[in-house]
């Protein structure tokens, strides 16, 4: 099979968060598309499985285990594809649902994509869960931003969101990968969304992801998705809004992603982002 290496979110390869992707991965089975992303070592491979007239099944792996929806291989995907074939609308078969993402080609050339999400949930962090994350990130519950509550928010995968109540407590991650890594396995969650609103349409976020066997993820365009649709249903912007966030900047990978908020309560949240090939 033909393996492709992007960065998703950022049109500078320095930036942004490398994916794999694998165009054409028909009669591939689970164990080999492990293998591949293992062998690969970003944090997400994407398989894509085409059906015709701009339809594919997808398939996202971590180096170790498959995720139901990963939001910059979603983006690189529709870049290539675009880079090879032409931009225009993808519709992409997910283990979370139906993900419709579009590409276009700016004035300076580079190829921007959309994925529009599946209809986005949150819901209250329990009581126990809160304390176990706290304790696993070595935070207090004087860090919060008590104007962003603690929630676990859905766009195709669950991730809780917790907001800083400063940008120097977001810069200070360290946090205990296995007792995190424990909890997250046992609650189903992807990545934890760390935030610090700068202003009321700009956020900075960091991702811890110890499911998928990384420290941290540079840019995640499923947290950008479920993030949005949490400040739609906490009330936190008024829709129709875009909200700008700023990841991997900690982690010397800056990433962008820009997250239009539509009015409505279950309509799909929209996540854009530019992606460029990586040599080799």
């Amino acid at each position: 099979m033909e393996i492709l290496r992007y960065v998703a979110f950022s049109s500078d390869p320095a930036g942004g968060n490398p994916a794999g992707v694998v165009l054409d991965a028909t009669g591939t089975g689970d164990a080999e598309m492990l293998r591949v992303a293992a062998d690969v070592g970003y944090s997400e491979t994407a398989f894509l499985v085409p059906h015709g007239d701009g339809r594919f099944e997808v398939r996202y792996f971590s180096p170790l285990a498959e995720v139901p929806f990963c939001g910059h291989a979603t983006i690189a995907s529709a870049v290539a594809h675009a880079e090879r074939h032409g931009p225009g609308l993808l519709r992409l078969d997910t283990r979370a649902g139906l993900v419709e993402v579009s590409t276009a080609v700016g004035p300076d050339g580079t190829t921007t994509a959309t994925l529009v999400s599946v209809a986005p949930q949150t819901r209250p962090v329990a009581a126990d869960d809160l304390a176990a994350l706290l304790a696993a990130l070595r935070w207090a519950p004087d860090d919060l931003d008590a104007a962003l509550p603690p929630r676990v928010a859905f766009a195709g995968a669950w991730h809780p969101v917790v907001a800083a109540a400063s940008r120097q407590r977001l810069a200070d991650l360290d946090y205990d990968m296995d007792a995190l890594s424990t909890l997250m396995a046992r609650r189903d969650w992807t990545t934890v969304d760390l935030v610090w609103r700068e202003s009321a349409h700009v956020f900075h976020a960091r991702n811890p992801f110890p499911p998928g066997g990384v420290r941290e993820d540079p840019a995640t365009g499923a947290a950008a998705a479920a993030f949005g649709g949490y400040l739609r249903e906490l009330g936190l912007v008024t829709p129709p809004a875009t909200v700008t966030v700023h990841q991997g900047r900690d982690m010397g990978r800056p990433s962008v992603l820009t997250v239009g908020i539509p009015a409505g309560p279950r309509t799909g949240i929209a996540v854009t982002g530019a992606a460029v090939a990586l040599a080799g």
